[in-house]
């Protein structure tokens, strides 16, 4: 981590788990560490039915609310789907884009992605773009050039003052719910690739202010050593963000 150029962020990601009525207690859980957290800003993701609870519950704490994906229009004929707008009108301020489970699942493309990022964008919303290569496609060992591609892909007609609010995160995708884990090298190297990417396209000065989570089975016991590494700065925690004392280890360790 490079506290002198940019933030060091933990995103808890719940996926689809708990209901509304756990959003409080946990925040009340979580509220005095994030409170302590020096240097790092804490991020809590929930489904787009806690939202409501998980905003109040927050209120006057450093936690700030995230949702787990939204839609590229402002409003329209997509039922089920949820708006930047409406998201923003409840009080969120993150939006997790691109998830490789969104992709793998639902068909994201890259051009859903760079859709949404910029609807996030023109809403005040501070995007999570999610980035990362299918076992696949590491065993060639083309997944830096993957990675490449993806993050310019999203960026696609996005300016040097935007990428200023974006957030980036590196999330293999063979390590996301099976309990692999990429080394901190490894994730170093992706963190790394990604910055000399920002770099090319839009100066070193605002590659160097942009954060770069790893997510994929990070956990309170790998934390510590994936945080050492200068190109991580931070985490989007998965399965691990679902007990909070899980997460408070994690956030002590971004913070040291």
């Amino acid at each position: 981590m490079n506290r002198r150029y940019r933030k060091t962020v933990i995103a808890a990601n719940w996926k689809m788990n708990k209901l509304p009525g756990e959003c409080k207690p946990f925040i009340q859980q979580l509220k005095d560490k994030a409170a302590e957290a020096k240097w790092c800003d804490v991020v809590l993701c929930v489904p787009f039915t806690h939202i409501a609870s998980a905003v109040k519950a927050a209120r006057g704490t450093r936690i700030a609310i995230g949702a787990q994906n939204c839609h590229y229009a402002q409003n329209g004929a997509f039922t089920g789907e949820v708006s930047c707008r409406m998201l923003s009108e409840l009080g969120v301020k993150y939006v997790i884009i691109g998830h490789s489970e969104r992709r793998q699942y639902f068909g994201e493309t890259d051009t859903d992605v760079n859709r949404k990022l910029h609807a996030a964008l023109e809403e005040g919303l501070r995007p999570i773009v999610c980035l990362g290569e299918k076992l696949e496609v590491k065993e060639t060992g083309a997944a830096l050039d993957f990675i490449r591609c993806q993050l310019k892909a999203a960026l696609k007609d996005i300016t040097v003052q935007q990428l200023r609010k974006i957030v980036i995160a590196y999330e293999p995708v063979w390590a996301i719910g099976t309990g692999k884990i990429a080394t901190p090298q490894q994730a170093d190297e992706a963190g790394e690739a990604i910055r000399d990417t920002l770099r090319a396209l839009y100066g070193a000065r605002a590659a160097r202010g942009v954060s770069i989570l790893y997510g994929g089975s990070l956990n309170e016991s790998t934390a510590g050593g994936m945080f050492s590494m200068p190109d991580v700065d931070g985490g989007l925690i998965g399965g691990a963000s679902l007990e909070a004392a899980s997460l408070i280890s994690i956030i002590d360790a971004a913070d040291q």
